[in-house]
């Protein structure tokens, strides 16, 4: 009696549960894919007052292109408002700023997970303490040295603080993934005639790549997505996509290009979306390994 009160429990538990997600899975996926519909109409059915299923059939955009679907949003941002520019300047940011993290981060994150000073903590708070800052705060802090300077608006500017911004984050997740390896390793690569970098290369790092590869999504992302360095830190030749989407959000006024940054935002989005569903599992398995210490 009572096993059979509890399966009927388990399988309502398991409807119930099911249905929340699915539930959260339609509200979290449906803003993206209206949008990726709507970014092949035009601003009248995108954006029309009168029936919202007009964004679906696209009876404006038949009468003004001729048919259903339209890349006059994506021809105007890639093209007319060379949206490819901001693409490159974009790559150009995320991957310095990735690459410079993970380098001084895993020195920094594989020293300080190995040393028993008493300051360690204390590098650890302070990493924190800067990293909790707002990031326009750190911005203003640079803003007159760059003037004075004379390198405001260009991209190693914005890499620079965006390293800075970035670094204590990375410092602390790879000390975690390091204080998950047992220190053991270390000692027997080096009893073994290893030096302390040779055994933090050869011996460390290829058990630590589910760490790295979690850490440096995480900077890729931070890089990738930012506003507010980027957009106080570069001029408009130089901007990446965040800030000109932002600039074609300020010219709404003008017919049709409010689709440009509809168009913009799906060109940026897809990106995310590809990159984190190829690298899920090494994002479970990174997190899931310095959540665990061995």
């Amino acid at each position: 009696m009572h096993d059979t009160n509890a399966l009927r429990q388990s399988k309502g538990l398991m409807i119930v549960t099911t249905v929340i997600l699915i539930l959260w899975l339609i509200l979290a996926a449906f803003p993206f894919f209206w949008t990726v519909w709507g970014s092949f109409k035009v601003q009248a059915d995108f954006f029309s007052r009168e029936n919202f299923l007009n964004a679906i059939f696209g009876p404006a955009t038949e009468r003004q292109t001729g048919g259903a679907f339209t890349l006059d949003g994506y021809r105007g941002a890639w093209i007319e408002r060379e949206f490819w520019r901001s693409v490159i300047n974009t790559a150009i940011v995320t991957v310095c700023v990735t690459t410079i993290s993970l380098v001084f981060g895993t020195l920094g994150g594989y020293a300080l997970s190995r040393s028993t000073r008493k300051y360690t903590f204390w590098i650890l708070m302070a990493a924190l303490f800067f990293r909790a800052m707002p990031h326009i705060t750190l911005v203003s802090g640079y803003l007159l040295p760059f003037f004075e300077m004379n390198i405001w608006g260009y991209l190693p500017t914005a890499i620079i603080v965006l390293v800075a911004i970035n670094q204590p984050f990375t410092i602390w997740m790879l000390h975690s993934f390091f204080m998950s390896i047992p220190k053991d390793l270390d000692e027997s690569a080096m009893v073994d005639g290893c030096t302390r970098f040779q055994a933090f290369r050869w011996v460390i790092m290829p058990v630590m790549w589910p760490g790295v590869i979690t850490t440096g999504l995480f900077s890729f992302l931070l890089a990738y997505n930012d506003f507010a360095v980027t957009g106080m830190l570069l001029n408009q030749d130089n901007q990446t996509m965040v800030p000109k989407i932002n600039s074609f959000m300020g010219t709404i006024q003008s017919e049709g290009m409010i689709m440009y940054a509809v168009a913009a935002v799906v060109s940026a989005t897809v990106p995310l979306f590809i990159l984190v569903m190829f690298f899920q599992r090494q994002i479970v398995s990174g997190l899931t390994a310095g959540a665990v210490k061995g």
